[in-house]
């Protein structure tokens, strides 16, 4: 069960590398759109293109990884023996790990 555990935390940090490129897309509209209106964070002074540019930019790139993340820890999880309200959230977080080390080291 051990090395069950291994793998899926492998590939999902594995899969954590490419996912820092739809993170910081979420994150860039965020910030420049709800939040901002919000008043709870500044918008990017050189930002006047709108958000519906990074909607566009960002739909297909979220998509596809989110696609590759399901059939990957889709594959992984039939070896797996965790329950899935173990395994979905512990994946989750494992593929945010490199977004969040970039966030805290950079």
């Amino acid at each position: 069960m051990r090395k069950q555990w291994w793998i899926a935390a492998g590939a999902n940090l594995l899969m954590g590398v490419p996912a820092v490129v739809p993170v910081w897309l979420l994150w860039y509209i965020a910030v420049n759109g709800p939040l901002a209106d919000l008043g709870w964070t500044l918008r990017d002074s050189s930002e006047d293109d709108g958000v519906l540019v990074w909607v566009v930019l960002a739909a297909p790139v979220v998509t596809v990884f989110a696609l590759l993340w399901w059939l990957v820890n889709r594959f992984v999880r039939r070896r797996n023996t965790a329950a899935a309200r173990v395994y979905w959230p512990v994946c989750v977080l494992a593929t945010l790990v490199p977004s969040f080390a970039l966030m805290i080291f950079l």
